[in-house]
């Protein structure tokens, strides 16, 4: 009868794991089955054993049904309760069954400095040839923790991805590579040093260059978060997972506009969770990750050990493969990838291939990582050019950078080379010079003095000289546009009247000659983005390019292509990006532009792609780089991971933009958060914003409903931002030109192409 308890055990554990994934609903008449469980449960001794055993089977056989039938009909909202459920495999549960023995590095437990986020120096065992082979290897992830409150349900702190960073760095030097596991809903959005955004930048900068091998495993992706430490040369995916770039309920939220404090409808987080294409099949598809591994039947749990087996499986074979195209045999590598495409052929390697990697093997690594990421989404946008228009871009490109690499890299270089010598010889040979002459020159100055006693000295004055010389400063706004606020005669009431006395402002005034700013208290009010396209640069100095590229609906998400059409009417432009060449005070830089009036200034792939070939084109003509960020709401929804994949796709440009000695600049304005600036905007070692603008992660809902934390009015303020180190300096808007000259003429490199 004990024996007999315990199988009724496991089938309640089983029922209600159902109920948790059917969302507390009475599917298939669980609750029915539950009640069956409880009465047998309290009453076990009225039955005989075989009566007994009879309806155990009964309901064994019935759950058992249902199980297959939920595996069959899984949802995406389904899929994302499997993860979320209590029974899901963590990743304690991976260091303790996948690999051989691990040393937690960085403290444990709750003494760990952020224990959601866990690093492990791990050993592993290869089977070659059924030889065993043990290799180190660095784990890092997110430990959900269920049911240890400390661990943050996966959601990292700022420091917990710090921690993460210092640790792929020591990888890195160890030689060994990394295995990254990803459980996480999303980072913890707060913005104290080093704030949410500004780490995960760092560490997205970080994992494009690392010359060791990576692979991760992705259970739960929640955007940001998941891609603090996503970055990888092969990236698994667990097939009950999610990866998204919100979770259904935050979608839910904006498309139904739910207000504060008000319940989301079930029926549309349902809705959103089938649109936002996040399960593991969807992300093949559309070539975000590159492989599944296969999980039992609705989902692996902590004491599934056959799916642990098949995960040290599949991630010894994840490295192997990233070691094995890296390696500098290319007869072996032709000849391995040749025999594991073989069905008949293991998939095993063959032979012992080691996990470190030479100096030419690292190179490799690093450019088949750049050409991962430059190829990921190109469909998820429009406007792509045909093979004609392809092969004479080519060709171009490759012309310019040759052109500017022999006009830059040889000519001037070889220019500046010959002017330092001739000064350096010349700087040593005046002092030779003027230690051999200077008893001579004693004997001149002597007579010299002697003989200008004697002569009265002439004073000239040049009448015709004019005595002030009056023009009109360069670096002042070129004044050449203004708002069309402007034409309403009335007044406006600034925001800080209260506390600074400031008068009501005639609105002809304040947006023109005023800039929208407040005369008294400096406070910004904003302007379109046509006012910095007219004020800021040169006079006709504006070339746009990449115009062809269209924000597209590679999810095909219900609705919005009529929003994307409503979008392009109103700005006239094909993007939320304007990319394009321009001049301050003649000095050529490239500009991508992220504006409010197109979809919030939010980033999808069309952006993304404008973005990258901005600073592509920056790097061929060795020119600045700026990012102004009229306004941006993050990644766009609707785009799911084909947006969220812009975040290392970007960064990754811009880490090969300014390895080349470019000089990368980012100006904040309005409101600026999320996504984008938590990496291709935050890795800028340069970075200002707008007076009055408001920079972060999440806003200031998202961190009420997250954190249960009231923040105060100035949280993002521009000032705050700065108190944190997140930007380097504010600037007003009537400097935004004097100010942006003068970083170009003192800021990155002496080896610039205006110097």
């Amino acid at each position: 009868m004990t024996e007999l308890l315990k199988i009724l055990q496991k089938i309640e554990e089983r029922i209600n794991y159902l109920i948790q994934i059917k969302d507390f609903t009475n599917w298939g008449n669980l609750f029915g089955f539950q009640e069956t469980c409880t009465k047998l449960k309290q009453n076990p001794y009225e039955y005989h054993e075989k009566q007994f055993q009879t309806e155990i089977r009964k309901l064994d056989e019935s759950i058992s049904f249902l199980e297959e039938r939920a595996e069959e009909q899984l949802t995406p909202m389904e899929r994302v309760r499997i993860v979320r459920t209590v029974e899901r495999f963590s990743l304690k549960d991976i260091l303790e069954n996948v690999y051989e023995d691990y040393t937690e590095l960085g403290g444990q437990e709750e003494a760990n400095i952020d224990p959601a986020m866990v690093c492990a120096k791990a050993t592993i065992v290869r089977k070659i040839k059924n030889k065993p082979y043990t290799a180190s290897v660095m784990v890092i992830g997110q430990e959900t923790g269920h049911g240890e409150e400390f661990r943050n349900g996966g959601s990292c702190r700022p420091e917990g991805n710090e921690k993460a960073l210092r640790y792929m760095k020591v990888a890195e030097t160890e030689g060994i590579p990394i295995h990254f596991y990803v459980f996480t809903p999303g980072s913890f959005p707060i913005e104290e040093y080093p704030g949410a955004a500004q780490q995960i930048a760092r560490n997205i900068y970080t994992m494009t260059k690392l010359r060791v091998p990576i692979v991760s495993l992705i259970s739960e992706g929640g955007s940001g978060g998941a891609e603090a430490i996503g970055l990888s040369d092969f990236r698994l995916m667990c097939s009950h997972g999610y990866y998204s770039v919100i979770s259904p309920e935050g979608a839910a939220a904006i498309e139904g506009k739910i207000r504060e404090g008000e319940k989301v409808p079930k029926e549309l987080i349902e809705v959103c969770a089938e649109r936002l294409k996040l399960t593991a099949y969807d992300n093949r598809n559309m070539g975000t990750i590159d492989a599944i591994v296969k999980e039992p039947q609705l989902g692996a749990r902590h004491d599934d050990f056959a799916f642990f087996a098949q995960v040290r499986s599949e991630i010894t074979r994840a490295t192997d493969r990233v070691v094995l195209d890296c390696k500098s045999f290319k007869a072996f590598r032709d000849w391995e990838n040749k025999r594991r495409k073989k069905k008949t052929e293991r998939k095993d390697l063959a032979v012992d291939v080691p996990w470190d990697l030479n100096q030419d093997e690292q190179r490799r690594l690093l450019a088949l990582r750049s050409k991962k990421y430059r190829e990921m989404a190109m469909f998820g946008f429009g406007g792509h050019p045909d093979p004609t228009e392809t092969f004479f871009k080519q060709f171009q490109e490759k012309s310019e950078k040759m052109y500017y690499n022999l006009r830059y890299d040889v000519v001037k270089n070889s220019h500046r080379q010959v002017k330092k010598i001739l000064r350096d010889v010349s700087g040593e040979g005046s002092v030779l010079l003027k230690k051999l002459t200077s008893p001579l020159n004693t004997v001149k100055d002597y007579f010299s003095k002697d003989s200008e006693s004697k002569v009265p000295r002439q004073i000239t004055f040049n009448a015709a000289a004019p005595t002030t010389y009056l023009t009109q400063d360069p670096l002042e706004l070129t004044d050449s546009y203004t708002s069309p606020l402007a034409n309403e005669d009335r007044t406006v009431s600034c925001p800080n009247s209260g506390t600074h006395g400031c008068k009501d402002l005639w609105i002809p005034d304040l947006y023109g000659e005023f800039g929208g700013v407040c005369e008294n208290c400096g406070h910004h009010f904003p302007l379109e983005h046509q006012w910095y396209l007219s004020n800021i640069f040169d006079p006709n100095s504006i070339f746009y390019f990449a115009t062809d590229i269209s924000s597209g609906n590679p999810l095909g998400y219900t609705g919005f292509d009529e929003r994307l059409k409503q979008a392009k009417k109103k700005t006239g432009r094909n993007s939320g990006n304007l990319s394009f060449v321009a001049s301050i005070m003649d000095i050529n830089i490239v500009v991508s532009m992220l504006y409010q009036d197109f979809r919030s200034g939010t980033v999808g792939s069309a952006e993304g792609e404008k973005f990258v070939q901005a600073c592509e084109l920056a790097k061929r003509k060795k020119r600045p780089l700026l990012s102004y960020v009229h306004t941006t709401g993050g990644i766009r929804i609707q785009e799911g991971t084909l947006g969220v994949t812009q975040m290392p796709k970007c960064t990754m440009a811009v880490r090969e933009y300014i390895d080349a000695g470019g000089l990368y600049i980012v100006v904040y304005d309005n409101n600026s958060y999320a996504g984008p600036v938590a990496s291709f905007l935050g890795c800028s070692p340069y970075q200002f914003a707008i007076r009055s603008s408001r920079v972060g992660f999440a806003g200031p809902r998202v961190i009420r409903e997250t954190t249960g934390t009231e923040i105060p009015p100035d949280y993002h303020s521009a000032r705050n931002a700065l108190k944190r180190g997140h930007i380097q300096g504010i600037w007003d808007r009537r400097d935004f030109r004097r100010n942006l000259h003068k970083s170009l003429m003192t800021m990155g490199s002496p080896s610039l192409y205006y110097r």
